[in-house]
């Protein structure tokens, strides 16, 4: 017996392994698998005809995120008087059967630059620590929360995890790495959509359809960069490749963003796991065929609907954009579909419509995954982590939900509030489970400290959110909070992306004229959301401290620890530079030690310094002084030292 030889019989065996073996006898599969052997070797021109997309049945649908969406009832109210809104029923409910207890509140210093980091990037100023810490009302943390969710910055700092998602940059990528002049426009939209509260159904609709919603709003078009923010090879020779590999791309992200599943593994043969065929691929592919036109050596930014479109859409056989195989209509993955549900576009005048259907679809009650996947996003950069532990893949090969029930009631609960994002955030960082202490402070109980090592043991990583698991900052925020605590973060929004000084090696590894830095001084100490974004070379700090590649959409990104991280913090131009300006500023405002001394504290870390803190400072202050002679050097010291502390790059 000869084994499998032509690509459509390696594939039907792959694909009887994957299905078969779920649902027959060892000996059923063995003896399919023996027929198959036999099948006559196809010509060339027929072996499309080979390709059979299996059913969906009530086995695919049976996983826990394509199942329908439903009520899910919140956990009876316990008599512990620590929950504050339904977060806390699922999780204190839930912590005692492992053998755990959640934490107390942590304290109010601890508190406010939590949550000011978390939502607006930046620590908390003088006047917030004044206003807060000062103000007994039972609401004093509410309306904390509601003002940093009506801040700008609330925008520029969410942004950056939708940007890093959305594989943005402002150039193609490849050899040349050109710029693209407009893609700044689009990470203004995202900035503005945040702060002005789009619903997360608009958010998404606009950036899958906007051109065809609203045909005359510019920003609308600009929303659509979302779908071809990813790198983008103009030069290429072959026109047909580049778009083949632009509508991959868009639809593997689509699904990765939207959906939270790896689509793009379906771009060759059907899903080795989740029950998503070739054929599942370029239905969904085909919504964006019309829109997608490419042209030689131009970056294609906005999608641009081509109307009518007669061309007939293909799947591509083994991904190869040379080898069209069947026919396939335009169409939504059929496991998070009803049986039976047709795709059926409303075609306008100027559209054919498909990509108003899709995004319809997408926010549609039918729909189980949009909302899921969101609120675990959120949830992860509140947390540090998501309830599900790989946010962009919610198949078979993911995470199972820590808390299945309160993802699936947070879901419904934003569909229930209008997709509203910013009372999404306010419900999580009101509850108790939001405000734990993340640490054990030293005058802790007996009975404390034993509750505290047994949730070490059993809750190592904080996944049960036994306590607040501590998160490390990103580049972006390290820089922002350091111009900030140094008093010269520009607060200008929007506009070009900005060019700071680089090192001359590095400009060196670039082109002729691919980092003109920017002539104005004062750009340069932007907030780092607005630090031009070229996909071939990632700012230092940047780079150092894990952003991740533009080339493909990034759900999380790594926490690594280096040596450049420290070398940076402690040696780079930019590091002395912001730590002489922090200590400009102190001397200015503060002329005895004491008192600078508090202030740097503040600045840094937002809170004074304990007496041992205060000792050692000062002891260094007055020694050094003595020795180098130069008062202003030394308290420059102190900041720069205070920029590299544990505590400075962590969120407790």
């Amino acid at each position: 017996m000869k084994p499998p030889t032509t690509t459509s019989q390696m594939f039907c065996a792959a694909r009887v392994l994957h299905v078969g073996l779920r649902r027959w006898s060892t000996s059923a599969c063995l003896l399919f698998l023996a027929a198959l052997c036999f099948l006559p070797v196809l010509p060339a021109a027929e072996k499309s005809v080979a390709y059979r997309e299996v059913p969906i049945d009530d086995y695919d649908r049976e996983h826990w995120a394509f199942r329908p969406r439903g009520r899910v009832p919140v956990p009876p109210t316990p008599t512990s008087d620590w929950c504050r809104n339904e977060i806390d029923y699922f999780i204190s409910s839930a912590l005692p059967e492992a053998g755990l207890r959640p934490q107390p509140p942590a304290p109010r210093r601890t508190l406010l630059r939590r949550i000011c980091i978390d939502i607006a990037g930046l620590p908390p100023t003088q006047a917030q620590m004044s206003d807060f810490l000062s103000d007994p009302k039972p609401d004093a943390w509410t309306r904390l929360a509601d003002s940093l969710l009506q801040s700008p910055a609330y925008g520029e700092r969410w942004a950056q995890h939708w940007l890093d998602l959305a594989r943005f940059a402002e150039t193609d990528g490849f050899e040349h790495d050109k710029t693209r002049p407009d893609a700044w426009q689009y990470r203004d939209w995202v900035i503005d959509a945040l702060n002005e509260n789009m619903a997360y159904d608009e958010f998404i609709q606009r950036q899958i359809a906007g051109d065809e919603l609203y045909p005359d709003d510019p920003t609308a078009r600009t929303a659509t960069q979302f779908c071809l923010s990813g790198p983008d090879m103009p030069d290429i020779n072959l026109l047909a490749e580049r778009r083949h590999t632009l509508l991959n791309d868009i639809t593997s992200t689509v699904g990765e963003v939207i959906l939270g599943l790896q689509l793009g593994c379906a771009q060759c043969h059907d899903h080795k796991y989740d029950p998503v065929s070739l054929a599942d691929f370029y239905r969904l592919r085909a919504v964006f065929e019309p829109a997608v036109q490419p042209k030689q050596r131009k970056s294609v930014s906005t999608l641009e609907e081509k109307f009518p479109y007669e061309q007939t859409s293909h799947m591509m056989l083994r991904g190869d954009f040379q080898r069209p195989g069947p026919t396939v209509r335009p169409g939504i993955l059929r496991v998070l579909s009803p049986p039976g549900r047709e795709f059926v576009p409303q075609a306008t005048q100027t559209s054919a419509g498909r990509r108003t259907a899709l995004a319809d679809w997408l926010v549609s009650p039918d729909n189980p995954l949009t909302a899921r996947v969101i609120v675990n996003r959120v949830w992860q950069h509140h947390f540090g982590r998501g309830l599900v532990d790989t946010p962009s893949d919610f198949g078979l090969m993911g995470s199972s939900p820590t808390y299945e029930g309160l993802l699936h009631w947070m879901a419904g609960w934003l569909i229930d509030h209008s997709w509203d994002l910013k009372a999404l955030h306010r419900l999580i960082v009101t509850s108790a489970t939001y405000r734990q202490r993340s640490l054990l402070p030293p005058d802790a109980t007996a009975s404390d400290r034993e509750a505290w090592n047994a949730a070490l043991t059993a809750d190592p990583d904080a996944a049960l959110l036994s306590r607040y698991p501590r998160w490390r900052l990103e580049g972006e925020a390290i820089r922002d909070v350091m111009l900030q605590a140094a008093g010269h973060l520009n607060r200008k929004a929007g506009g070009l992306g900005v060019r700071p000084p680089l090192p001359d090696e590095l400009v060196g590894t670039l082109l002729k004229n691919q980092w003109n830095v920017t002539p104005e001084t004062s750009e340069h100490e932007r907030r780092s959301i607005y630090v031009f974004a070229r996909r071939n070379l990632r700012f230092p700090i940047f780079e150092a401290f894990d952003r991740p590649s533009s080339n493909s959409s990034c759900p999380s990104r790594n926490v690594s620890t280096t040596a450049p991280q420290a070398l940076h913090l402690l040696n780079s131009e930019f590091s002395l530079r912001t730590a002489r300006h922090m200590a400009d500023a102190i001397r200015t405002d503060h002329s005895e030690r004491a008192s600078q001394i508090e202030a740097t504290f503040l600045r840094a870390l937002a809170r004074p310094p304990d007496t041992d803190e205060f000792q050692e400072s000062l002891h260094f202050l007055n020694q050094h002084t003595v020795l180098a002679g130069n008062d202003t050097d030394i308290l420059t010291h102190l900041c720069l030292s205070l920029f590299n502390c544990n505590e400075f790059v962590f969120v407790d």
